[in-house]
């Protein structure tokens, strides 16, 4: 696979010598799913914002799509890679949920901006309030509003930033959907995000950070075996690993769903 995001030795501070990420240098392949986790602080949020251009490094180089960021601009940048806050509440403006979702492929030229806005409307679950105020939302809805305006002019990458925060169990799978159906488009998505069960369910790679560095790229199931990595940045893997590791299942299982198969198919006894 192509690199669509490389970083070289990145360095970036907001203030003289503070630095928030300390010599980064990763690539991310086109169609991954790259999931990125760590403690509160630790430059995650930091780190993904200089892929569409918001930050420019003090130090190093970002590549997007095989252009150096500091050659490029952020409008440039955002249509290449495209960005889902974690507060909705930052991207929304328009009067209707339908001028918000076309807003953006209206405003790149694409073609069949509405038809495209419905369709990923319909995709997120809000097609029927179309008409209604995207201010009148709850934060789940605002969110998944601003996924379907981000799909509407169909960026190369898509960063989801706590992409369950405020969803439910059924909406929360239909954007698992949504991530699984760009993925087999081979489009990339980076999530941000505290949601271990998610991270499970569907990221190819894990890259786990601390203290402004990379402290660990794996699968899942790299990740959540190190106990001694999880212990040090505090965040505890998926209760269905935990229960495994009590009962002394091994290999472990991520998903309830895998935990479930695994039993019916005689692989556990307990």
């Amino acid at each position: 696979m192509d690199s669509i995001i490389k970083t070289k030795d990145l360095w970036f501070a907001y203030e003289e010598r503070n630095w928030i990420l300390k010599g980064i240098s990763i690539d991310i392949h086109q169609g991954e799913i790259i999931s990125i986790i760590g403690p509160n602080g630790c430059g995650k949020t930091t780190l993904v914002k200089h892929f569409n251009g918001l930050l420019k490094p003090v130090k190093g180089k970002v590549f997007v799509n095989g252009i150096d960021t500091s050659k490029i601009s952020v409008a440039e940048l955002s249509r290449i890679v495209g960005y889902v806050f974690q507060n909705p509440n930052h991207q929304i403006f328009s009067a209707t949920v339908l001028e918000e979702a076309t807003f953006g492929p209206k405003n790149f030229g694409i073609k069949n901006a509405e038809k495209a806005a419905i369709s990923n409307l319909k995709e997120v679950g809000i097609v029927n309030k179309i008409k209604a105020s995207p201010f009148i939302l709850s934060h789940g809805e605002k969110e998944r509003l601003s996924i379907a305006s981000i799909l509407s002019f169909d960026p190369k990458v898509l960063i989801l930033d706590e992409p369950t925060t405020g969803q439910d169990a059924s909406t929360t799978k239909r954007i698992l959907k949504i991530v699984e159906k760009m993925k087999r488009r081979e489009k990339t998505i980076i999530i941000i995000t505290h949601d271990m069960e998610f991270v499970a369910e569907c990221s190819d790679k894990v890259f786990v950070m601390n203290e402004g560095k990379v402290e660990k790229v794996g699968t899942p199931y790299q990740i959540f075996s190190d106990e001694k990595l999880l212990r040090k940045i505090q965040l505890s893997p998926p209760p269905v690993v935990a229960i495994a590791k009590a009962l002394g299942i091994n290999p472990l299982p991520l998903t309830v769903d895998d935990f479930v198969k695994r039993f019916e198919n005689g692989a556990y006894r307990v």
